[in-house]
């Protein structure tokens, strides 16, 4: 399991972090603490605990659909755009079966990106850089200007 941060974010490289994950279930807990664990030095005044419930549920996402013949991973990445954080998560898939669903009641799943459409400032999904899916989240005001 490979991670990276980047520890000294300039406007050059807005990056804060980023990690790649397998795509198994035990990698959804850690997406979380690793998040938890590399944000914190950035003192974001958003909630980190609504940002690692929505990464929970990206990646969540990203394992189930994720489709590739090849062997493939999860990659999670973390920006700072002016006082915005935008959280990115990638894997291989086609970019036009991301929807929001409105589930029943009674329905185990479909809830994920439901639930990132009403914390997050705003959502996206498109074609990643690195090939198949990347939906994202926006907090707006997660730093002081």
């Amino acid at each position: 399991m490979a991670y990276t941060i980047d520890r000294h974010p300039c406007e050059d490289s807005p990056r804060l972090g980023a990690m790649t994950l397998h795509p198994e279930p035990e990698s959804v807990p850690r997406a979380r603490r690793w998040f938890r664990k590399f944000i914190a030095p950035y003192n974001p005044a958003c909630s980190v605990d609504d940002c690692t419930l929505m990464i929970s549920e990206l990646v969540t996402n990203a394992i189930r659909y994720g489709k590739s013949d090849d062997p493939w991973v999860v990659r999670v990445e973390w920006h700072r755009e002016g006082t915005s954080l935008r959280v990115d998560v990638h894997n291989p898939g086609f970019p036009a079966n991301v929807r929001l669903r409105h589930p029943d009641a009674n329905d185990a799943h479909g809830r994920g990106l439901l639930l990132v459409d009403s914390i997050a400032d705003s959502w996206h999904s498109g074609p990643s850089y690195l090939g198949g899916t990347v939906v994202s989240f926006v907090v707006a005001d997660a730093w002081p200007a």
